[in-house]
C-alpha cells in the first residue's frame, strides 16, 4: 500500500491511530541509530532511508535519478514492514539478526529476503531495529552494493 504522501511526517499522520503508534516508535529508534551520512525520505511511497546523491551521485541503478535505497518502514495492508537491504545482501548480518531475534521476541519471526513483517504492532523489536540499523555504515553499504549488485547487471 503505497502512499502519495510528500514527507515521512505526511505519511504518519495520514494512518491509523494503531499503525501510526508503531512507525512512530520504528522512526524514531532508526533515527537514533542511524548512522551519518543516510537520509530519511519519501521512497516508493514508505518512509525510506537512502544514501542521497550529495555522497553517491550515482544513484540507484535501476533508476539512477533517485538515491541509493537501503532501509524502508511501511504500512501494509495486514503487516508493518522494516525492509533492510543489508541483511539480504550480507549473509553475516542475516545470521546475526536471526540468532538475536528469538532473543527479543516471543513471536515467530515472518520474513522475506529484506522484509521483516510484524502483524501485531507488539511484537515489533524496537532494541534490536536499532541495534540493526547500526551495523551497516554508508561506506559499507556502498561497497558490497558496487561489488554485488551495480557491477552484476553491467556484466549481464
Amino acid at each position: 500500500m503505497q502512499s502519495k504522501a510528500l514527507t515521512p511526517d505526511q505519511y504518519v499522520k495520514e494512518l491509523p491511530a494503531d499503525r501510526k503508534e508503531a512507525i512512530s516508535a520504528l522512526r524514531e529508534i532508526i533515527l537514533k541509530n542511524l548512522p551519518k551520512g543516510f537520509s530519511e525520505e519519501m521512497s516508493y511511497g514508505y518512509i525510506g532511508y537512502v544514501i542521497p546523491h550529495s555522497i553517491y551521485p550515482a544513484g540507484y541503478h535501476c533508476d539512477p535519478s533517485l538515491p541509493l535505497p537501503f532501509m524502508a518502514i511501511a504500512s501494509q495492508k495486514n503487516f508493518i514492514a522494516f525492509y533492510h537491504m543489508g541483511i539480504y545482501a550480507q549473509p553475516e548480518l542475516l545470521k546475526w539478526f536471526t540468532t538475536e531475534y528469538p532473543k527479543h521476541n516471543k513471536a515467530k519471526l515472518d520474513m522475506g529476503k529484506s522484509c521483516i513483517r510484524f502483524k501485531k504492532p507488539e511484537n515489533i523489536p524496537y532494541k534490536l531495529i536499532g541495534e540493526l540499523v547500526k551495523k551497516m555504515k554508508v561506506k559499507d553499504w556502498v561497497e558490497i552494493y558496487e561489488t554485488t549488485y551495480k557491477n552484476k547487471r553491467k556484466q549481464s
